[in-house]
């Protein structure tokens, strides 16, 4: 199995969109309007201060996503990486995708001065997931999210 991790080019637009709806509807039940979603991955993929995605392929195929935000901490005067948009399609799924993406976030975090930590946020009852963030070191934190929600959009991490 070939099973390779890269940043995301333009031409993954449709494929990133695709996998954010699935993620959303999987992982919180929610359903999300594709043109929106769509419009959003293309305001990150032109704006790299937004964020970056990274794609794993396995044999040439994407058979994951992970998106990386980043936020200053003047506590720590350096930029947390946080860790959004996580998905694998369920063929791939237990056969190291999110690991080799992870993995690969981690070397390139490693590799910076000014990032202090990795963070991400998971549904509270997506406890496969949480299972498998713990296998790779990491810890729940002391914080809850709160939000307040603008723009009518329905709960949820998007």
């Amino acid at each position: 199995m070939d099973l390779r991790v890269r940043q995301a080019v333009s031409a993954d637009r449709q494929t990133l969109a695709d996998f954010n709806v699935l993620l959303a509807a999987e992982s919180e039940g929610l359903r999300l309007e594709p043109a929106s979603v769509l419009a959003g991955v293309d305001a990150l993929l032109k704006d790299p201060t937004k964020g970056t995605y990274f794609v794993a392929e396995i044999n040439g195929a994407a058979a994951g996503q992970t998106m990386l935000t980043y936020e200053w901490s003047d506590w720590r005067n350096g930029n947390l990486w946080w860790i959004q948009s996580v998905y694998v399609k369920p063929e791939f799924r237990g056969r190291g995708v999110f690991r080799r993406l992870f993995e690969h976030v981690h070397a390139l975090a490693a590799q910076q001065r000014d990032v202090p930590a990795l963070r991400l946020y998971v549904h509270r009852g997506n406890t496969r997931a949480q299972r498998s963030y713990e296998k790779l070191g990491m810890s729940r934190t002391q914080y809850e999210i709160f939000e307040l929600d603008l723009q009518g959009h329905p709960g949820g991490a998007g």
